[in-house]
This record gives C-alpha cells, sequence and structure tokens, in this order.
C-alpha cells in the first residue's frame, strides 16, 4: 500500500511538472508575441516613408537563379526604415548546406532599392534562412504570389511575408499596416490558400 502511494505522488509530480512546462512554454511564448507586437509601433510611424514597396524589393530581389524566401520591413540598427529580402542564391532544388543564403537590405525611402548583401556565415542566421529555404521549396507558390494576393484581399500595407510552422501547419505568415493596426494572415504553404488561424486579429498601437 505504501509503496503504492510513493508511485502515485511520484505520478503526480511528473504530471504537474509536465504542466507547469507546457505552461511557462506557452507563457514565454506570449510574451515573445506580444514585444513583437510592441515593438511595430515605431516601425509603422515611418511605414509610410517607403517609395518601395514589399512587392517590389521581392522582385528585384529575383534574379537568374536567386529566389527570396522571406521579406520584410523593419527599423535599422540606427532606427532607420529598412526594407530586407532574404534569398537561396542558388535556387529553391539546391539544399540549404550547400546553397548560398543571404540578405538584401537597404532603404527604401528613395525610388531606387540599392541593398546591400550580406552572406550568413553566422549560425542564427544560417538556420533562420535554411528553415525559410525549406519551407519555400515545397510550395507550389512564391513569396511574390502570396504578397499580390494579400494585398488584393486586405486594404492597407503588406510589410512582412515569412514562411513559418505554426500550430503544426507549414504557412507564410503576413503582416499588413493599415491605419495604426496590424493585422497577420496565414496561407497554406504548398497550395497557398488561406488558413484561419487563432492569432488572426488585429492590434492597435
Amino acid at each position: 500500500m505504501e509503496k503504492r502511494n510513493e508511485l502515485f505522488r511520484f505520478f503526480l509530480v511528473m504530471v504537474v511538472g509536465a504542466a507547469l512546462t507546457l505552461g511557462m512554454s506557452g507563457y514565454k511564448r506570449a510574451l515573445a508575441e506580444d514585444g513583437e507586437h510592441e515593438n511595430s509601433g515605431p516601425l509603422l510611424s515611418v511605414l509610410q516613408q517607403s517609395k518601395v514597396s514589399l512587392a517590389d524589393g521581392i522582385r528585384q530581389a529575383t534574379k537568374g537563379a536567386e529566389v527570396p524566401i522571406s521579406a520584410k520591413f523593419e527599423l535599422d540598427d540606427a532606427g532607420n526604415l529598412s526594407l530586407s529580402v532574404y534569398t537561396a542564391g542558388k535556387g529553391l532544388s539546391v539544399d540549404d548546406k550547400d546553397n548560398v543564403l543571404k540578405e538584401l537590405s537597404g532603404s527604401p525611402e528613395s525610388t531606387t532599392w540599392n541593398p546591400k548583401e550580406e552572406i550568413f556565415a553566422d549560425t542564427e542566421h544560417l538556420e533562420k534562412a535554411g528553415m525559410h529555404l525549406q519551407l519555400v521549396a515545397k510550395s507550389k507558390v512564391s513569396l511574390l504570389d502570396i504578397v499580390e494576393k494579400a494585398s488584393k484581399e486586405y486594404q492597407g500595407t503588406v510589410f512582412a511575408v515569412t514562411p513559418e510552422v505554426e500550430d503544426g501547419k507549414s504557412v507564410y505568415e503576413v503582416k499588413i499596416a493599415q491605419e495604426g493596426k496590424v493585422s497577420e494572415h496565414h496561407y497554406d504553404i504548398v497550395t497557398g490558400a488561406e488558413v484561419k488561424m487563432g492569432k488572426d486579429t488585429d492590434d492597435k498601437y
């Protein structure tokens, strides 16, 4: 009887521990998402200064075998508006370990976007870009297709498109700014069809 009680207490401790771990994981994820939303305020305030659209940047970054795998407007280290496009230099059919993964980034505040090129060598950027490449390689639609589709379906300025795995689904996450709000929309990686997710809500800044 005493051994059975010990086993029960051990099992209870394990279950409670697992529940707390999952709860903290969800809490940390929620904090990260909240922090990301809070950081969008300064970006939204200068986004309209851009004379180059996200679609324009993606088109310009598509040349030869080079294929864009994610794109976004962001603030650079000096706090200035920047357009950034990640690309796979050797195309989608070449594995990330044998590819040339890089970022094209520069000010979009003139009619000509003249980005600087950075070829990734650090582990963090290589892992992120490698994941983007693997996801986009499965898609029947391009990054540009998704941006143009979202622009037609929703009002506002598309300022980010990122391939992600969320809730077990491979999706393109698209962020749209309109009148001080950000809306998130998700499109199936393979088909390009819109997928409704729990976080597809508007946030006001």
